[in-house]
């Protein structure tokens, strides 16, 4: 799947490409599943070209679950026919969405998940283990998650929880249930936050992620108390407001790291993967509709035949 132009949905085509090859230090796997991550569409319509411009032809796609069908050199502890889950190098900003992909970090699958949830599940993990660290969380704190129902915050929240942390999201109230179920205090998101928060956890919030990128950033630093512990990875206009915008280390400080973590708490049954919609690769441009409408309730993959 991919397009040669800028524009909607509409510009996304199935066509045949050149076949990738695994570098050093690479995989590459036959695809079983990719996730479609709000960075796609971002991508695919033009609006980051002045900061991160795509050549075209270009495929989308960051993560992906598959079977690992040949090895780079320099590669150990994997071999052909593995079943793994993993992310694209970060500099090629995409090369899920296809048949074949090269994957610069990696981590067997777990046996609890599917290829699916697999497939959906790297870029999440390496953005909630990275804001996470970066945060500094600690066992007994206390973090707000705005928008916690999605793919991003569904992960972090389950992550934080597994180091100790209490967590309050922030949904719509027929996500209430479900983000009780991840182990989160749900309250509604929109006007009178504060105080909803305030009446959850008397105590104080110690730290923030914004993964709605809503407008709501004024909102979640006032009630943080300081900008400095409050991060955001869906607003980009986020410095304005003196909180960090935390952008991807795909497969440097925190790939291999965190999607190993993952993998060992999937199976411990600890951490799982909300699947909001399956849609095969041909309908690619529907998975990037329902992502761009921003009420997705975990996460969006495309199925590779």
């Amino acid at each position: 799947m991919q397009y040669h132009r800028y524009g909607g949905p509409e510009v996304l085509s199935l066509d045949e490409a050149e076949e990738p090859h695994a570098g050093p230090g690479q995989v590459r796997i036959a695809v079983r599943a990719a996730g479609v991550t709000p960075a796609d569409w971002y991508l695919r319509s033009g609006m980051l070209q002045e900061l991160l411009p795509v050549r075209f032809p270009h495929i989308p796609g960051l993560d992906a679950a598959g079977v690992v069908d040949e090895v780079g050199e320099g590669v150990t502890g994997t071999a052909v026919g593995d079943a793994v889950y993993g992310l694209v190098p970060f500099l090629q900003l995409g090369g899920a969405s296809a048949q074949y992909a090269v994957l610069e970090a990696w981590a067997p699958k777990p046996r609890s998940w599917s290829f699916e949830e697999a497939g959906g599940a790297a870029g999440n993990v390496e953005t909630a283990r990275r804001v996470l660290d970066f945060l500094q969380v600690a066992e007994g704190m206390t973090l707000l998650i705005e928008g916690a129902a999605g793919g991003v915050g569904t992960l972090t929240v389950q992550l934080a929880r597994a180091r100790g942390l209490t967590v309050i999201g922030t949904a719509s109230e027929h996500n209430h249930a479900f983000l009780e179920q991840l182990g989160a205090v749900p309250v509604t998101y929109g006007p009178g936050l504060a105080e909803r928060v305030a009446a959850v956890a008397p105590q104080g919030v110690d730290v923030v992620l914004d993964a709605a990128g809503k407008g709501s950033l004024a909102d979640l630093v006032a009630i943080a108390g300081d900008p400095g512990r409050v991060v955001t990875v869906a607003d980009l206009d986020g410095a304005r407001h003196g909180v960090h915008v935390s952008r991807s280390g795909v497969g440097q400080a925190h790939g291999w790291a965190g999607l190993e973590e993952a993998a060992v708490l999937a199976d411990q049954g600890r951490l799982t993967v909300p699947l909001h919609a399956v849609f095969p690769l041909k309908e690619a441009a529907a998975a990037h509709e329902a992502s761009a409408g921003g009420h997705a309730r975990g996460k969006i993959v495309l199925t590779v035949p």
